[in-house]
């Protein structure tokens, strides 16, 4: 069992996959959660994967956290002590796969794959299969997808883009010799309006309205569409999880500290002059609490929950801003962090916002830590696709045809506010968009996965890079960021 604060070892939890990409498991997954969730059940919703997008339907449809399980960016060790962290409280957690079952990091075998996550929670698996195009022949694939690994378990089937009676008839009695039962049928013509673009579905931050009624419409359909006492039923079969849950402060506390001082910085400076505000904030331990900004709103909705909790673990106030709508950043601001998402999309409105421009500019100038990822890279460059940006970095962005995706194997070329040179992480690039130069005179990281480069900037207190990397994985990441806004 699962032990420690919140011990959830026992909650049912199912996983929705799919033989591929493009069968229905995110409107299943999605819909199953907003289904579920109407009825008065307290849903824990999750994502195989990096994805950052799909994570935030699911909140929508529950009301909670939508959280990651990548056993590429943060080890096969943490999945399941991050899913009872989010799990804690809830009744069922329903698990939205990645690609195909099977598919997982290019050559690492299963690793990062549906199926090893499904194994590591010991969670029953639900097979989405688009059966718009076959009769029979669903049964030589359901078959093989059942047989293709004997610890996976897959317990059901759900047919989507069904024709007609006749055709889910013909489809339940050639699945009748396989032995899974069917769970759910969605016919051809149920469908919901989830419009896509460049980098896959329009993030939930920017559709407002339209992706709450997209929700709705997803738990309706799969409310009538599939036996929700029996989804429940085969999550309920789910084995015990041994092991605790995640817990912020427990992984600042077993994470080796940074070193202190920073190089340059000398001793840390005393505590400001207390404004009109009144006192800031202080930690147990009576350090001053430090403000953290996190990029948020339309254009940076790419954010791990994770990362805002080990910054507060590690004693920093964390406040939201909108680089689209706020002028000024927050007040007492002594880091940012602006991670990643669609700067593209939003470029002439960032460009207009000059004062926000202006201020980040010259906080990074004054040594402040900066922590950018991908979208926040681009944002930090003088220019993005011709308009001004806030000219952190002397590099240009502009849009490519070229899709940049997968998993990167890495090692910090240089000591940054976030680790010291030599320090290796994992992280995923994912963009149509191109950097020139793509790297600084002091690079962030050297890749070493797929191909060997450099890559990324550290510039003073900043660092910015194409790498989405997941800090639970290196909890100390943090735990400097912090510690360098205190010394800076």
């Amino acid at each position: 069992m699962v032990t420690g604060a919140g011990s959830v070892g026992s909650v049912p939890r199912l996983v929705v996959a799919a033989p591929s990409s493009g069968s229905g498991k995110t409107t299943v997954a999605t819909g199953l959660m907003a289904a579920l969730s109407a009825r008065g059940t307290a849903v824990s919703p999750h994502k195989v994967g990096p994805d950052y997008i799909d994570p935030g339907y699911h909140a929508l449809a529950t009301g909670r956290v939508g959280r990651n399980l990548d056993a590429y960016l943060c080890g096969a060790e943490l999945v399941a002590p991050l899913f009872a962290h989010g799990a804690r409280g809830c009744d069922i957690a329903v698990v939205e796969g990645v690609m195909g079952l099977f598919d997982g990091a290019a050559g690492e075998g299963e690793l990062a794959s549906t199926a090893q996550v499904a194994k590591v929670l010991r969670a029953p698996v639900v097979l989405v299969v688009d059966a718009s195009a076959q009769a029979r022949s669903v049964a030589a694939l359901v078959h093989g997808f059942v047989s293709f690994d004997p610890e996976v378990r897959v317990g059901g089937v759900i047919l989507n883009k069904v024709g007609s009676e006749r055709h889910e008839g013909l489809l339940r009695e050639a699945l009748e010799a396989v032995g899974v039962p069917v769970l759910g049928v969605l016919r051809r013509g149920a469908r919901v309006e989830t419009p896509s673009r460049h980098l896959g579905l329009v993030p939930v931050a920017e559709r407002a309205a339209d992706a709450v009624a997209a929700v709705d419409a997803m738990g309706a359909m799969v409310a009538a569409g599939c036996d929700l006492a029996g989804l429940v039923a085969l999550a309920s079969s789910a084995g015990p999880l041994v092991g605790a849950a995640w817990d912020a402060d427990e992984a600042l506390v077993s994470s080796p500290p940074p070193p202190l001082p920073f190089p340059s910085l000398g001793a840390a400076p005393p505590d400001p002059p207390v404004g009109p505000g009144g006192p800031r904030p202080q930690t147990p331990d009576g350090l001053t609490m430090p403000v953290v900004a996190l990029a948020g709103g339309a254009a940076f909705s790419f954010s791990y929950a994770e990362h805002a909790e080990l910054l507060t673990a590690a004693g920093a106030e964390v406040v939201t801003f909108d680089p689209l709508r706020d002028e000024e950043l927050p007040e007492g601001t002594s880091g940012v962090v602006i991670g990643g998402g669609f700067p593209e999309v939003y470029a002439s409105e960032l460009s207009a916002n000059e004062s926000l421009r202006k201020q980040i500019a010259e906080l990074a100038a004054s040594g402040a830590p900066v922590a950018a990822e991908c979208a926040g890279l681009l944002y930090l460059c003088r220019e993005l696709d011709g308009m001004p940006m806030c000219g952190v970095l002397d590099a240009s962005a502009r849009m490519s045809e070229r899709l940049t995706l997968g998993y990167r194997d890495a090692v910090a070329v240089n000591d940054s506010v976030l680790a010291a040179a030599g320090t290796r992480m994992r992280g995923h690039e994912f963009h149509r968009t191109v950097v020139e130069p793509g790297a600084g005179s002091s690079p962030a990281w050297g890749v070493r996965v797929p191909e060997r480069r450099i890559e990324g900037f550290v510039v003073g207190g900043v660092h910015a890079s194409y790498l989405h990397t997941h800090w639970a994985s290196a909890p100390g990441v943090a735990r400097r960021f912090v510690e360098r806004c205190r010394t800076s």
